[in-house]
Formats: structure tokens, C-alpha cells, sequence
């Protein structure tokens, strides 16, 4: 089934196929898929509504000054002002639906490189239009904050799939380091100042609220010289995500994450890395790297827990990749049978059919494909018929809401119907409550990562982990 989008922004669902068992079956799904689709402009705004407002960064920013666990000695408050133009322009042209779906996807980019950059509690809130507030209780220094939020404008910066074409946006980002005892409508008001110097210089996309322009600081070549030593050094660090089984709470594996412990700025997280990596022409040399170090780790593992490992959009740009990877694979000794490639919309938006038969070579060597963030902005449904894949992925903002929204439990529902027509097996992914766990498990997802089990750990702690588990891991999943 293909949800489509007419010239009046009504949803509806095409059949493919093949892909269902019958046509009563085929008439269920199509109903179910309807609803989800029927249903997202509703969500939409709910998600958009769900994200606090400006008095939410008052209370947290009091919590973090009040309360003396958040009171360490070199934590500050830290905030950024996102602003996104042109959106009345995006309106008219692809509809209000498309506008406010662009705004839920950046809200989700921001959530998702908070969480993936800094290590200290952070808060995303809307600041009316276009702009959000990113506040944060971070130990960083300047510098640091700057490259945080010149690799976050880079996120946003990248293309967001719509039903009717691909769309751009040009973020403006103001950055602060908040005084010891500065208000928060000092805060807002230097940020404000700053946004609007951004705005009136032509080619500008970061300005601090100091009411300068964004001071030289490290250089984005001297980052890319730190970084083509950073492997010599052994300074890129592997962490591994655990993985569970929904139905009786066993380990069945891990995501390998990469973080780079810079010498002088301290850790960096994988989107920034990547995308210093990409400037830099380095993404083969680090996901090699990566891909390396994760799989001689994962050797060591009892019984038939898994590894996933993310493909990045320029290792499928490269003619070599498939064989390049092989070949790692081979020389660490992992299984190939028990190795998953995880691969993101955003990673097909540039050749789908090259993707397709890239996976499916690996497919062929027994390697497993899954469909990640799934859910996450305008879902491509193409993808579940073209693509060699085995699991989807849900992203996270799939599973915010499904403890106290029955129309998110209703989409979660029809996923999970669809998934199981294709034959593939449904990964839960940001689970944080015991409520979320009990919800997936119910309605039918498979497996399951996230806070409420297991930060991402160190090789070595998860090898102990997976050490106490050893007794029941001979049946976990193959």
C-alpha cells in the first residue's frame, strides 16, 4: 500500500501488489492505513502543540539553578534561538498541511541531535512562527556551543521529504552562554537581538547574543585537520545501544554509536562528526573505522545477540562500499548472519534504486537491512516494496504519545499490521517508560531500545551485561 497526497492535500492509500493476502485482508489494511493517514494532520498539530512553550524554559531553568544536583561547577546554561524563513512561501506552495508538517520534522531533528550531542539535561521549545528554543544545562565551552549549533543548522539545512517534492530550509541560529543569574527574558531579549543581526547580514547563519558576530573560534579546517588524527589518536570512541525482546525482556543485541572525545572540546556526538567527516571528504576512512572497531568488540559476544551498525547516505554514494565492507566483515570474524545495516529515509533521497541493490547484495550474504527512523517526517511507503529489508525501525516521535493518545496507539496499530504483511519485525526505538513497553509489546512490536533499560554503554560494559544474560540468550533472536 502507497499513500498519496492530490493537488488538494486529501490522503489516500493504492494497493500494491502482491503485498496482502487477499482481498479482505487487502480491504482491512487499506482502511487501517486510511486512518493513519486521515489522522496526520491532527497529529501533526498535536505534536506541534505538544511541545512546550516559552514559560516550560522558565520552570526548567529555575529546577536547574535551585536544585544542587544541576548546580555542578562547570555547568551553564546554554541556549540557541532556531529560526526558519520563508515559511509563508512554503504555505502557499505546498499547502498548509506541508508547513506545519516541515515544522514537526524540524522540532523532531532538534529532539533527536539534543539527545544524540549533549551529555547535560535540555529542554526544546517553541518560540511562536517558524523558531524554537533550544536551552540546555551543558558543560561546554564556547566553541563547543558554536559547533553544536553550526552542525544543527546543518540538520535542519538537509532536505525534508514532501508528498509533492523535496523541500530546503535556511535556518538562522542565535547562540548565548546565560550570565550565572540572567533571566530568561534577558535571555530571550539578547537572543532576539541577535536572530535579527543574523537576519539584516546577507550570508550569516550563526550570531551570538554578546551582539557580535560569530567570533572566528576554531576553524572548520582546523576541525577537519583534528579529525583525520582522531583515528591514529583512537580518540573515536564506539558505545553500543542494548536491544530487547518485547516479549519476554531478553538482550538481544545493540546499535553501535560513535562519539569522538576531542582532546579540547571534550565529546562530540556522531551528527557532528559526520558531518565534519563529510567537509572533510573522511566519511569511508570513519565508517570503516567504526564499522572495525564495533565488529572486532562484537566478536566476543555469547550466543547469537546481534549488532546494527548505521549506513550514512555517502557510504551508499560509494561504488565500493558493498565489497569495502565485506571484506571488513570477513577480517573481524563476525558473523554475517548475525549483523544488521541500519539505513534512513534520508539516506534513499539521493538514489533509491542504487540503495536497493546495495542492500541487496548484503541481503544475499545473510545480512539483515532495517528501515530506521521510521515514521519520522513524510514516510516514503515505496520504500517497504522496493528495499531488501527485514525490520522497521519506529522512530522515536512514533512512540511518544502512545501512553495517553489513542490516535497514536491507532497508528502504531496499523504499522505493525503492515509490517506483519510484509513480513518484517518491528523495532521500538526512544523507550522510556514502563507504560511505552507495555504499550509496543502489546500491540506487536518485536524488539526494543531505549533509557527505560539501557543508556549506550561502553564495549565493556556491554560485554558484562551480556555476560549476566548469557543463560538465556541460546533462543534469542537470529
Amino acid at each position: 500500500m502507497v499513500p498519496f497526497w492530490d493537488r488538494t492535500g486529501r490522503f489516500g492509500c493504492r494497493i500494491l501488489k502482491g503485498l496482502a493476502r487477499g482481498l479482505g485482508y487487502e480491504r482491512a489494511m487499506v482502511a487501517k492505513v486510511n486512518e493513519m493517514v486521515r489522522n496526520r494532520a491532527a497529529r501533526i498539530e498535536d505534536r506541534l502543540s505538544a511541545i512546550p512553550g516559552l514559560e516550560a524554559v522558565h520552570d526548567r531553568v529555575a529546577v536547574w539553578r535551585d536544585d544542587s544536583s544541576f548546580s555542578l561547577p562547570d555547568m551553564q546554561v546554554h541556549a540557541m534561538l532556531l529560526s526558519l524563513r520563508r515559511l509563508d512561501a512554503i504555505n502557499m506552495a505546498y499547502g498548509a498541511a506541508a508547513g506545519d508538517g516541515a515544522l514537526e520534522e524540524v522540532a523532531t531533528r532538534i529532539s533527536h541531535f539534543a539527545d544524540e550531542e549533549l551529555d547535560g539535561p535540555w529542554l526544546v521549545a517553541r518560540a511562536g512562527g517558524g523558531s524554537f528554543l533550544l536551552v540546555a544545562n551543558e558543560a561546554c565551552t564556547r566553541e563547543r556551543w558554536q559547533l553544536v549549533a553550526d552542525q544543527l543548522a546543518d540538520m535542519i539545512a538537509r532536505p525534508i521529504a514532501l508528498p509533492s517534492g523535496v523541500l530546503r530550509l535556511s535556518p538562522r541560529v542565535a547562540l548565548i552562554r546565560a550570565h550565572p543569574a540572567e533571566t530568561v527574558e534577558s535571555m530571550l531579549d539578547r537572543l532576539g537581538h541577535a536572530l535579527e543581526d543574523a537576519h539584516e547580514q546577507p550570508g550569516t547563519r550563526l550570531a551570538w547574543a554578546d551582539r557580535g558576530v560569530t567570533p572566528p573560534g576554531r576553524s572548520a579546517q582546523q576541525f577537519e585537520v583534528d579529525l583525520l588524527g582522531a583515528i591514529d589518536r583512537d580518540e573515536i570512541e564506539v558505545l553500543f545501544q542494548p536491544q530487547f525482546n518485547l516479549g519476554d525482556d531478553r538482550l538481544t543485541g545493540a546499535e553501535a554509536l560513535a562519539r569522538w572525545n576531542h582532546p579540547q572540546l571534550g565529546r562530540i556526538g556522531a551528527g557532528a562528526l559526520f558531518a565534519i567527516a563529510e567537509r572533510a571528504d573522511y566519511i569511508g576512512p570513519l565508517s570503516r573505522h567504526i564499522a572495525h572497531k564495533a565488529m572486532w568488540a562484537a566478536r566476543e559476544w555469547p550466543g547469537q545477540l546481534r549488532l546494527s551498525i548505521n549506513v550514512t547516505p555517502a557510504d551508499l554514494a560509494f561504488a565500493s562500499y558493498t565489497r569495502q565492507m565485506l571484506e571488513l566483515i570477513r577480517e573481524s570474524g563476525f558473523p554475517l548472519r548475525r549483523l544488521t545495516l541500519e539505513i534512513t529515509e534520508q539516506a534513499l533521497i539521493g538514489d533509491v534504486t542504487v540503495a536497493a541493490q546495495t542492500m541487496a547484495d548484503f541481503s544475499a550474504q545473510g545480512i539483515r537491512i532495517a528501515l530506521d527512523d521510521f515514521g519520522a517526517g513524510f514516510c516514503n511507503f515505496r520504500y517497504l516494496k522496493v528495499l531488501p529489508i527485514h525490520y522497521l525501525k519506529l522512530d522515536r516521535a512514533m512512540i511518544d504519545g502512545i501512553t495517553t493518545d489513542r490516535r497514536d496507539v491507532a497508528v502504531l496499530r496499523a504499522i505493525v499490521a503492515m509490517a506483519r504483511a510484509l513480513d518484517l519485525e518491528v523495532i521500538a526505538e526512544g523507550i522510556e517508560e514502563e507504560g511505552q513497553r507495555e504499550v509496543a509489546a502489546r500491540e506487536g512490536c518485536a524488539y526494543y531500545q531505549g533509557f527505560l533499560r539501557a543508556q549506550p554503554m561502553s564495549a565493556a560494559k556491554f560485554a558484562a551485561l551480556a555476560a549476566a544474560q548469557e543463560p538465556g540468550l541460546e533462543s534469542a533472536v537470529a
